[in-house]
């Protein structure tokens, strides 16, 4: 694997990583940590006698800066790199819009004072629109990884049954997490002492509508998992090695996804347990995405020293 595939990989990591502490940032209701000031924090570029909440906001800001860095730094070199025509090219690209769009959602959150202890329909709907953006730019960083790692170009022509199965898991996938992100703001802005006061707040009509509304998030969480369970194994039939790998880990993310999910509700949602859920959301994700871009593959991704050869600059 070249440096540069290597360093796509990091990048991706380091992105998830960056997503599950803006995770914390809303469990610890640390968003407001700044004021209503974006870039600044609290309209000074360091702030000075910071609370742990400015602390907690600032690192989030700082975290994400680098991220987009690496973004940037993984489109030049990706187009240094490649030839004209290549994928990479198109993923580094997208990684890049993605970005700034997200860069864009998480300062509109901030400027809109759809933080800490808001609790419109309007925060909700931002918090679903930034849930998928993120995992838009997660798709795009990690397909360009793939790619800058021998995976093949994707091929829809005679494969309709296939790309209609990619686009269901991938819509199932993304319509659960957000879903996820609406039921753990409500679990933040409303928190329950004992189970049976959580339940019973779900079921009643006279609560707010998040907490309403986090009933449907076991519902369309346990229905995909079932989906992923079929789904996953299908698209990796007959495609050897590494899709028959990838999906054997989907199911087993999915198989503990659903536990911990269990454990949340119990638990009634600490942060160590959401930032865990979430972080094994994110990685059902990529995994499915990479498992989605073998099967519409030319060939076998990855495996091959016979991987798609790139320029000199590649393994530089």
């Amino acid at each position: 694997m070249s440096r540069l595939a290597r360093f796509a990989w990091s990048v991706l990591l380091y992105n998830v990583a960056v997503i599950v502490w803006g995770a914390y940032v809303r469990a610890t209701g640390s968003g407001a940590g700044c004021g209503n000031h974006w870039p600044l924090c609290n309209g000074v570029i360091v702030p000075p006698s910071p609370t742990v909440a400015t602390l907690i906001e600032y690192s989030h800001r700082l975290t994400s800066g680098l991220a987009l860095l690496g973004v940037v730094a993984l489109l030049g070199w990706t187009w240094r790199a490649c030839r004209p025509g290549d994928p990479a090219r198109t993923g580094a690209v997208l990684s890049l819009t993605f970005m700034l769009t997200e860069a864009a959602v998480g300062a509109g959150l901030v400027l809109f004072q759809l933080v800490a202890d808001n609790a419109s329909a309007a925060r909700a709907m931002f918090m679903a629109v930034h849930l998928l953006n993120t995992f838009v730019l997660l798709a795009c960083i990690a397909l360009t990884a793939w790619w800058l790692s021998g995976g093949s170009p994707i091929r829809l022509d005679g494969r309709r049954s296939t790309a209609l199965a990619v686009a269901g898991g991938c819509a199932a996938l993304l319509v659960v997490s957000s879903s996820g992100a609406v039921a753990a703001l409500g679990d933040t802005l409303f928190p329950s002492r004992t189970l049976s006061q959580a339940l019973a707040a779900d079921l009643s009509a006279t609560s707010h509508l998040l907490i309403r509304l986090r009933v449907l998030h076991p519902v369309l969480a346990a229905s995909t998992a079932v989906a992923l369970f079929w789904l996953a194994p299908w698209l990796a039939r007959g495609r050897g090695q590494v899709p028959a790998r990838l999906a054997r880990l989907v199911v087993w993310l999915a198989i503990g996804q659903i536990a911990l999910g269990f454990a949340n509700v119990v638990l009634l949602a600490p942060v160590w347990l959401q930032l865990a859920h979430l972080t094994i959301a994110d990685l059902i994700w990529i995994g499915f995405v990479l498992l989605g871009a073998s099967a519409l593959g030319e060939e076998l991704p990855i495996a091959a020293s016979a991987a798609r050869p790139l320029s000199s600059h590649a393994s530089a």
